[in-house]
């Protein structure tokens, strides 16, 4: 049966649902041989997580150095068309080479195309509210850019929380605010689907012994990112409590992986280096701080990492070999780290004034879902499932279906940069198959 309804129609050779590093690369691989992408992104900008972190391991590059460029070279290509705030509601598997997808475009309440970035609608704005892309650290207005280096650089209005008051349409010198738009669906026809949803990070709140939302000062090490990254919220870092300096960061690895009693037994693959890369960053933002980590194998295999891990140790870096129990706090803000010593043997506790979790990587679950006459198959894991893993990485269970990045499992930025290429490269190999 066939899905479509009134709703305007558009025609691609692929959609790339995810926006991310995977997505885009092969997004940019697919555009550059011809074909007409859609690029699919629930956010309201594309780039992913990658745009959002501070240096990535073990070179120490800048990430946003990185990514910008690549995101720039998306957002400008003829053959890309993007849409962010959008997400695929069902996939209809037509026949061989033919698909019919149903796209969901939420309203952002401003027309892209007629905004300059000015930001006169936020320092308009009286309504505040938590600021999700720093992860909770600050405040944000309702009308708002969602970060500084957001593609596209353009505002959007937070339906849920604005109060209707008209301050920002006031303000908006290009009258590009319109809070009459509405969520509006596409019947896209395509040829081949790459799916490239990234991942989820872990939510440590599943862990109520380690104090997180109980202790200001027990954050997340995507927080940490954050802090440490160019366009972070404050010009240092700061203890959330009480905006103190820290002297004195601890460390929990494996905070959600490798521990089947929060539902996820597997290990993340980025935890030990991303940790390690923070902690170096950490001695050269507060040179007068002490970090420890808390591990209980520091897993360091791909090329460069045992180096960068022993740099680490030679810069200063206390690694303890140790199973944290529990976190709690005291009056000071300070917070005690009650551990297990394994090469010790014995039970110890330290103090610290601030404390990282280190989380673990998660499926971005959905997207097996929208599949309505045939199955997206996934891995034990909740993973997108690679059918011929050794010879076919990016092949799914569905012929035409292909698979990018972190969708498939947890990976590192080169990793997921060179499965964009590969799910690239399977499309294109599928695509040409139609005209034999």
């Amino acid at each position: 049966m066939s899905i479509q309804k009134q709703m305007k129609t558009l025609e691609y050779d692929v959609l790339v649902v995810g926006a991310g590093i995977a997505g885009g690369e092969s997004a940019l691989n697919l555009a550059d041989l011809g074909y007409k992408v859609l690029l699919l992104e629930k956010e309201l900008s594309i780039g992913g997580k990658m745009i959002l972190l501070s240096k990535v391991f073990p070179t120490l590059d800048c990430a946003a150095c990185i990514t910008t460029p690549k995101v720039s070279e998306i957002a400008r290509h003829p053959n890309i068309t993007i849409f962010t705030g959008a997400e695929p509601q069902k996939i209809l598997k037509k026949g061989s080479h033919r698909f019919e997808a149903v796209v969901l475009q939420k309203p952002r309440y401003v027309h892209v195309a007629d905004c300059t970035g000015c930001q006169l609608c936020e320092e308009a704005c009286p309504v505040s509210v938590t600021d999700e892309y720093q992860y909770g650290l600050v405040g944000r207005k309702a009308a708002y850019i969602p970060f500084s280096i957001a593609s596209p650089r353009a505002a959007a209005i937070d339906i849920d929380n604005c109060t209707l008051c008209g301050a920002c349409e006031r303000a908006c010198p290009t009258k590009c605010i319109d809070f009459t738009q509405t969520p509006e669906e596409f019947l896209v026809k395509i040829k081949s689907v790459v799916i490239a949803t990234g991942f989820e990070l872990f939510d440590p709140l599943k862990i109520p012994r380690y104090g997180y939302g109980k202790y200001k000062n027990v954050i997340t090490s995507m927080q940490m990112e954050r802090e440490l990254a160019p366009t972070r919220p404050f010009n240092t870092v700061l203890r959330p409590g009480d905006g103190k300096m820290p002297d004195n960061i601890a460390y929990v690895l494996c905070t959600g992986s490798r521990d089947k009693s929060v539902g996820n037994p597997i290990c993340s693959q980025i935890c030990c280096m991303y940790s390690i890369k923070q902690a170096q960053l950490l001695m050269g933002a507060l040179p007068m701080a002490d970090i420890t980590i808390y591990y209980l194998h520091i897993r360091a295999f791909g090329k460069g990492f045992n180096e960068f891990y022993v740099q680490a140790q030679d810069m200063g870096v206390e690694f303890i070999k140790g199973k944290v129990g529990k976190i709690t706090g005291k009056e000071n803000g300070n917070l005690v780290v009650r551990y297990e010593d394994i090469k010790a043997g014995t039970v110890k506790e330290a103090e610290h004034d601030m404390v990282v979790l280190s989380v673990g990587v998660l499926p971005n679950q959905g997207i097996s879902g929208v599949f309505e006459n045939e199955e997206l198959q996934l891995d034990p894991f909740h993973f997108v499932n690679q059918v011929d893993l050794m010879a076919s990485p990016a092949k799914t269970s569905i012929e035409g279906v292909f698979v990018a990045g972190t969708a498939s499992g947890p990976m590192d930025i080169p990793d997921s940069i060179l499965s964009g290429g590969a799910a690239s490269a399977e499309t294109t190999s599928y695509l040409r198959k139609e005209s034999l």
